[in-house]
């Protein structure tokens, strides 16, 4: 290996199982991995071989923060690449998220949505920009 690769992010939600059905649908994803997890917690991995998002939820949780843009150490989002951004959209629409934010930008095209638990997704495609 010649550089570093992100292998996962951890993040807290609401309901783990829910989370990582949904990840799956939106991105065909898959479970790598569930299990037990620290404060009594649930965690299920869930992504592709090389990489994957780790859904927590602990015994009990606090409200999330306000902007998390404005804290320090605040997660802002997660990006996630597709082939198909319309089908990614479709998906997401059809579970009631409503995506915004679209642009077209050198090099690709874009969306976001916001999941129950206020968490920002990024869906981008690098596939050819309509002109």
């Amino acid at each position: 290996m010649t550089g570093a690769m992100l292998e996962h992010i951890n993040i807290t939600v609401s309901e783990p199982f829910r989370t990582a059905s949904r990840l799956c649908d939106f991105f065909g994803w898959h479970i790598r991995w569930e299990g037990p997890a620290k404060y009594g917690g649930t965690t299920i991995h869930v992504g592709t071989e090389e990489s994957y998002l780790a859904v927590f939820s602990a015994e009990s949780q606090k409200e999330p923060e306000s902007e998390s843009y404005y804290t320090r150490g605040g997660l802002n989002h997660i990006g996630v690449v597709v082939e198909d951004l319309e089908a990614a959209e479709i998906r997401v629409r059809k579970a009631g998220y409503s995506p915004h934010s679209h642009a077209d930008y050198e090099p690709g095209r874009r969306f976001y949505f916001n999941d129950e638990d206020g968490i920002e997704f990024e869906v981008v495609s690098y596939a050819e920009v309509p002109t």
